[in-house]
């Protein structure tokens, strides 16, 4: 544990006190973000007309292959994965209703197909659809195994693997599925040419279902570059869509950069992470659409202070400042701060400034009832923080039934979907809201990973600086196994987590799809930031590459 003695101007005339520090390093960005120029505005008007014109072409290109079944599968699957569905939600939610009335017509789809079977299965479940996975019963043999003969096929296997991360509790067939195809890819891979190759090395590392969709688009529309049958009006939409999102994003960032640096949390809380891109690029992959442009600035500003006030209560604040801090968040009223010292002064008044400015933003629209209940979440929050502090000061090691009670809170995940409807628009109603506060399994389930997969990949360096205990030691503590034996089993949760998430997608679903999607969205951000280990608060290649796919780099047209 790293543990060092605090250079500040004592508090309330008490001596200095000793607290931990993690030494988390500073941004990687620098200003780079802050300057959003006239120059990139007319570029980005520019975009917007020229993908208007597109769009009437691509929207006649769709309607008309409705009688070519594999054919408008392929457009579908084409637009989804090129990231440009967006614009024909009605389009595409007509045709596949069509496709599913008829879904057990023997006629529907080419029956000896496996990668056609694979597609209208993953681009209906996708969409909502509760097909069945007897569809694949007819690729075994009488044994019970799946025919050999398949692996010849890889484009088929490639499809047939990206629906097993589709699946549902219940569904074995599936469970198969993933272990065949998962063990015939690995096995084929360097036997194939690009672009396949390069496809099928992407899905085992990073399937399809969990990606964020932003980077997936960035990296298919390459891969369908290299296609020769790729279709060219798809292929220019979806780079200069992606161009068009990308300047509406970074005009975003540079408000959200300039709003951190005039806040100066760099120098004021040096103790605590710095990082206001990253964050940002966590929301962009809640959601990327441009309609959602005030609903990612709330976000981005309500997840960066969250980073900073988790970092007060796991590594900086004393347990005597802790408890008036949880307190004074409770009662949310400036007149709270006078009994603060200054640091948390500082992060409490920007606490009530970001909300404040959504209240204003929210009561223009006749909403500011939301703003309640985003308060109420993010008390909830500060609220398990502390009880977590608690029992770090404590030394208290938790059964897993107290600490996962506890931890799908500090997650932060519950408060974050609560939070991300409030910019939503006119699909969030007050049931919405309701419904986030009823511990819903899609929100539980999202927790779940996020908690899980963070204690493993964080477990080591938390320890090091000093933590409340993780899940880890939680577990080894109560079963006495050790902690190869828990990562194991905790992949096994975070495996049934994602049937719960997928069970929950399933229509007819509690609230509207889009509103699920926010917690489906968070869930994968876990997946690929944390694919080796915590990439928000270790910033390393692999997200300085994320971030310049999706923020800085823009698609060669």
């Amino acid at each position: 544990m790293s543990m060092q003695v605090s250079g500040a101007t004592p508090q309330n005339g008490k001596p200095d006190v000793i607290r931990r520090t993690a030494n988390f390093h500073p941004s990687v960005w620098g200003d780079r973000f802050i300057n959003y120029t006239s120059e990139d505005k007319e570029i980005h008007a520019c975009k917007v007309r020229e993908v208007e014109e597109l769009k009437e072409k691509v929207r006649n290109e769709l309607l008309a292959s409705a009688s070519h079944l594999s054919q408008q599968l392929g457009l579908i699957d084409a637009l989804q994965r090129l990231g440009v569905a967006y614009h024909f939600e009605r389009e595409i939610e007509e045709a596949l209703e069509h496709i599913y009335a008829t879904y057990n017509d023997s006629n529907n789809v080419e029956d000896d197909d496996i990668y056609n079977v694979a597609l209208c299965f993953r681009l209906l479940r996708q969409q909502g659809f509760n097909v069945s996975c007897d569809a694949f019963n007819k690729f075994k043999v009488k044994d019970g195994q799946f025919k050999e003969s398949l692996a010849s096929n890889v484009k088929g296997m490639l499809a047939f693997y990206e629906v097993t991360h589709l699946r549902v509790h219940g569904e074995g067939i599936l469970d198969e599925a993933l272990e065949f195809t998962t063990t015939h890819l690995k096995s084929t891979v360097s036997a194939i040419c690009n672009p396949l190759a390069e496809q099928v090395t992407r899905a085992l590392k990073q399937p399809l279902h969990k990606g964020i969709p932003r980077l997936e688009a960035r990296r298919y529309i390459s891969i369908y570059e290299q296609d020769a049958s790729h279709n060219k009006v798809f292929l220019m939409l979806a780079k200069l869509d992606f161009d068009m999102v990308q300047s509406l994003h970074k005009e975003e960032l540079s408000y959200i950069t300039r709003w951190w640096k005039d806040l100066d949390f760099a120098k004021k809380l040096p103790f605590a992470r710095d990082r206001v891109v990253e964050g940002y690029f966590w929301i962009v992959a809640v959601y990327f659409e441009p309609q959602y442009s005030l609903a990612r600035k709330i976000l981005t500003k309500v997840i960066a202070m969250t980073s900073i006030i988790d970092d007060i209560y796991d590594v900086y604040g004393t347990l005597e400042e802790l408890e008036p801090f949880t307190e004074a968040i409770e009662r949310w009223d400036i007149s709270s701060i006078d009994q603060l010292p200054d640091y948390m002064k500082i992060c409490y008044r920007a606490l009530l400034d970001v909300f404040e400015a959504v209240e204003e933003e929210m009561s223009k629209q006749g909403r500011s009832y939301r703003v309640s209940y985003a308060k109420d979440a993010m008390k909830l929050l500060v609220r398990a923080y502390f009880d977590e502090a608690k029992w770090f000061h404590q030394n208290y090691i938790p059964t897993m039934e107290e600490y996962m009670n506890l931890a799908l809170r500090t997650s932060g995940y519950p408060m974050l979907t609560t939070v991300s409807f409030l910019g939503m628009g006119d699909i969030v109603t007050k049931e919405a809201f309701d419904w986030s506060f009823r511990n819903p399994k899609i929100i539980t389930a999202s927790s779940v990973i996020c908690r899980l997969v963070d204690d493993m990949r964080s477990h080591k360096f938390e320890q090091e600086r000093g933590h409340a205990a993780s899940a880890i030691e939680c577990y080894m503590k109560q079963y006495g196994v050790t902690e190869q034996v828990v990562n194991e089993e905790f992949n096994k949760q975070v495996s049934n987590a994602w049937k719960d998430i997928n069970e929950e997608l399933m229509r007819p679903t509690d609230v509207p799809m889009p509103l699920l999607m926010p917690a489906l969205n968070l869930a994968r951000v876990i997946d690929v930031l944390y694919k080796e280990r915590d990439g928000y608060t270790h910033v390393g290649k692999e997200m300085k590459d994320n971030v310049a796919s999706v923020l800085i780099d823009p698609v060669s047209i």
